[in-house]
């Protein structure tokens, strides 16, 4: 067994390499006709299921690299995802969305709040971090909030580990609540917009579930995420930071821009946002073996216990309360 370890980790960029490069071989064969049925099995939880297994296994490797290439990777995906969708039908499912967003966001920071610095006594900033990354749109809020609230790179690694650690189980366990419980495409893509953290989750959920459940639950989200802005804002004034500070996630607006274009430039060839799409299904799963392969026994020990009752809790309250209201 010492042997075995000793064997990974002197190998794992190699590893690493190989599997990134078998990932994308097999997805490149979709368009090869006589190749295609040979590219099902590459699917976004089993990407990162991959990236999960590396990591935990051998550890991270080339991190630098991989967290770099998932950032942009993913928001390349999204906006490509944009080429696939009508804006008619992105507007009414952002509408139906809309008024459980401002509801769930606002109550989502106040339970938050309540459980991890009143119940658990978690420290002030990992716990309003956990919160925003709940809240809105996992990583990148906390990304976005972090600079703002002048947390220390301890807090910003324990939200940060809290929140993609439920990622990955949500990527997993959403799609099969959704067929125990029979949801439509609609009420899935809601369901998972309202309740898994990061885009990235979010759009992998709704790509295993189907293909509407994925157009609505990207439109969701990123709708929510654009709340990032009006956060920033408010945690600069109560905690008096520097809002100079705010990212603005401007892929959103690019995503915007493509759905628009998609709607009233290709309208006439449909071909073409279909197939801009489909490729940027491809990308989505790439990132998700990225974001698989950037875990570690580091950061799940360093996570604690307190933060993650947090994440759960306050997880467990916006996931069941989105589910009654999305069934009611």
């Amino acid at each position: 067994m010492h042997t075995l370890n000793n064997f990974l980790q002197e190998h794992k960029k190699a590893i690493y390499v190989t599997l990134l490069a078998v990932l994308t071989l097999f997805l490149l064969m979709e368009y090869i006709p006589v190749l295609a049925p040979y590219s099902e099995w590459v699917t976004p939880p089993v990407a990162l299921f991959v990236g999960l297994a590396f990591a935990l296994i051998c550890g991270q490797a080339h991190p630098k690299f991989n967290k770099k290439t998932s950032k942009y990777l993913l928001q390349y995906s999204v906006v490509g995802l944009g080429f696939g969708m009508n804006l008619q039908a992105s507007l009414a499912s952002g509408k139906e969305g809309m008024e459980f967003t401002i509801i769930s966001v606002v109550g989502t920071m106040l339970i938050g709040w309540f459980i991890g610095k009143r119940m658990l006594r978690v420290d002030r900033d990992t716990a309003y971090l956990i919160s925003s990354g709940t809240a809105i749109c996992g990583g990148s809020a906390i990304a976005a909030v972090g600079p703002v609230l002048k947390a220390n790179d301890s807090s910003m690694s324990v939200a940060l580990g809290t929140i993609f650690i439920l990622n990955a189980i949500a990527l997993f366990v959403f799609p099969a609540i959704g067929h125990a419980l029979d949801l439509s495409q609609q009420q899935f893509g809601t369901w998972a917009a309202i309740a898994i953290h990061d885009t990235s989750s979010v759009v992998g959920a709704g790509a295993a579930y189907g293909k509407e459940a994925l157009e609505v639950a990207t439109t969701i989200k990123l709708t929510r995420a654009l709340w990032i802005i009006p956060l920033a804002l408010v945690t600069s004034f109560i905690f008096k930071g520097d809002g100079k500070k705010i990212s603005i996630p401007w892929f959103i607006f690019f995503f915007i821009l493509a759905i628009v274009v998609n709607t009233y430039l290709l309208d006439s060839v449909p071909q073409v946002g279909h197939e801009i799409a489909r490729f940027a299904r491809k990308g989505l799963t790439i990132t998700l073996f990225f974001i698989g392969a950037s875990l570690s026994m580091d950061v799940v020990r360093q996570v604690g216990i307190r933060p993650m009752i947090q994440g759960i809790l306050l997880w467990l309250v916006i996931s069941v309360s989105s589910l009654v209201y999305i069934l009611w």
